[in-house]
């Protein structure tokens, strides 16, 4: 028996989308690079929030750098 994923909603990302910047931060923390996190679900979650509404989220490439720049401003602390 083959069970068929329902592809989320945009209503089921928005709820998510805290759980997702958290992973992506979480994959900077751990020195991850951006080809490897290009292939994580969050950040196919998070893409697709920035498609679909690009005035409400920012892209996951524009975060992933943000989160990049954190980093280092706290490392110089």
């Amino acid at each position: 028996m083959t069970k068929t994923i329902k592809p989320r909603t945009i209503a089921d990302l928005e709820s998510g989308f805290p759980s997702y910047c958290k992973a992506l931060r979480l994959l900077v923390e751990a020195g991850s690079s951006l080809e490897k996190v290009k292939r994580t679900i969050c950040w196919d979650c998070l893409q697709r929030l920035h498609s679909s509404l690009p005035k409400i989220y920012h892209s996951p490439e524009y975060l992933f750098y943000k989160y990049i720049r954190t980093r280092l401003i706290l490392r110089e602390i």
